[in-house]
């Protein structure tokens, strides 16, 4: 006679083996929250233990929160938090699985997934936006009253240090990156070419330097300008190496800016997982849009750990308190938000967006599949199925034009090819 193992015990045989007389509804209705057919259904992440990537900067702190707060915990994750040295280490990190979900510039998955920029091809996805605005163009402090937030006003700077062949020099975090694509259209809307993806063309020399080295290489002489985030722009201040001629969100309105990003592997094999970790960030970020918290941020996210800065370089503009650098002093509504005005949906117009910036700068040869690239990044699913499991209300998507601070205005259900071929400073191929 065949022996029934225990893992051959069904639904139907338990059922039909228990004691006649009691009803299938009272019998169903006795069994534990989850039961599906031959084991308990879960909602608890497939992987626990969980060790997130992150960058020196002031937007790491969703995950910071997440983390020092118990939310990761809440949802049954052990998080670990590592810092990495550059953006490049971080895209690896992930890449590898040595990081299963990372802090990362909102361009960086998108090229990753694409093979862009020099990176290895490999799939990755935006389930969650970690911020808005609170980045900055610094620039040396010889500058200061000769240029503000106007780039025209850099025009004949470069001009003239290129005819003399020494070249002004401007640093970004990372080639596909939101720093590089915000100083991009800055120098770019003054009529200054970065150049392409391989630098051809340029006007002026754009660098790759580490959120962190900022200020240590403008302080030798090495540039004349960056962009990254903060606090890096508020201490060139502190430091009187430089000041601040624009933040982002001049440029553009309440822009995305970092996002947690998992492969797309990572992401179809541990969706629980995924979702655990979106109600922490959840959580994290509303913490975080509380002004009353943000002294508390600063002193959390500023150890060394984390951002190793002194605090109070951190919490002034955390609170929108702008201090140029150069005579402007005054308070920006639109600083850094975490969770406010649906900070955190993955909205597909901003990939739409970022892909026409490598095509116009040359990153991409021929027009992309716009629509099919950001269908496998962009993830509202995954973000609506976490936020619709914790009943929060989210504000959906967005498809309405974005208006840039040189009245250029992005339709993302117009041409996107023709928009990317709109600019006067390009440099498209194929």
């Amino acid at each position: 006679m065949k022996v029934k193992t225990a893992h051959a015990l069904t639904r139907r045989h338990f059922i039909s083996g228990t004691a006649k007389g009691v009803g299938l509804a009272a019998l169903l209705s006795g069994l534990p929250k989850g039961w599906a057919g031959t084991v308990f259904a879960s909602d608890a992440p497939e992987i626990a233990a969980m060790r997130f990537g992150m960058i020196a900067l002031t937007d790491c702190s969703p995950i910071v929160i997440a983390h020092e707060k118990g939310f990761f915990q809440k949802y049954g994750v052990n998080a670990t938090v590592a810092k990495g040295a550059n953006w490049a280490a971080i895209r690896d990190s992930l890449s590898n699985n040595d990081n299963q979900a990372t802090h990362m510039l909102i361009g960086m998955p998108i090229a990753s997934t694409m093979g862009l920029a020099g990176a290895p091809k490999k799939p990755m996805v935006i389930p969650w936006l970690l911020n808005r605005n609170g980045q900055s163009i610094t620039l040396k402090k010889e500058l200061a009253g000769k240029v503000k937030d106007d780039p025209k006003a850099l025009k004949p700077l470069a001009d003239a240090a290129k005819a003399a062949g020494t070249p002004m020099t401007f640093a970004m975090t990372f080639p596909p990156g939101t720093h590089a694509m915000w100083m991009r259209y800055y120098l770019a809307a003054g009529g200054i070419h970065p150049g392409d993806a391989q630098g051809g063309g340029a006007d002026i020399s754009l660098v790759t330097v580490p959120p962190a080295q900022m200020v240590s290489n403008m302080k030798v002489g090495k540039m004349d300008g960056y962009c990254v985030g903060e606090p890096w722009n508020a201490r060139a201040i502190a430091d009187d190496i430089g000041f601040t001629a624009i933040n982002t969100q001049g440029l553009w309105k309440d822009h995305p800016e970092k996002v947690c990003a998992f492969t797309a592997e990572f992401a179809e094999k541990n969706p629980r997982t995924v979702k655990a970790v979106l109600k922490a960030l959840h959580e994290a970020s509303v913490w975080l849009d509380k002004m009353e918290n943000r002294p508390e941020q600063a002193k959390i996210v500023s150890a060394p750990t984390y951002i190793n800065c002194p605090p109070e370089t951190i919490l002034g503009r955390l609170q929108g308190k702008y201090d140029m650098g150069d005579g402007r002093k005054f308070r920006d509504p639109n600083y850094m938000i975490f969770s406010e005005r649906n900070c955190n949906y993955p909205q597909p117009k901003y990939c739409q967006w970022w892909l026409t910036q490598l095509r116009r700068w040359g990153f991409i040869e021929g027009p992309p599949d716009y629509a099919s690239v950001t269908r496998e990044v962009m993830r509202p699913d995954i973000y609506e199925e976490a936020m619709k499991e914790i009943g929060y209300k989210h504000g959906g998507v967005d498809e309405k034009p974005e208006t840039f601070f040189d009245g250029k205005v992005f339709d993302p259900q117009g041409n996107l090819e023709a928009y990317a071929a709109s600019f006067e400073v390009k440099s498209l191929k194929g």
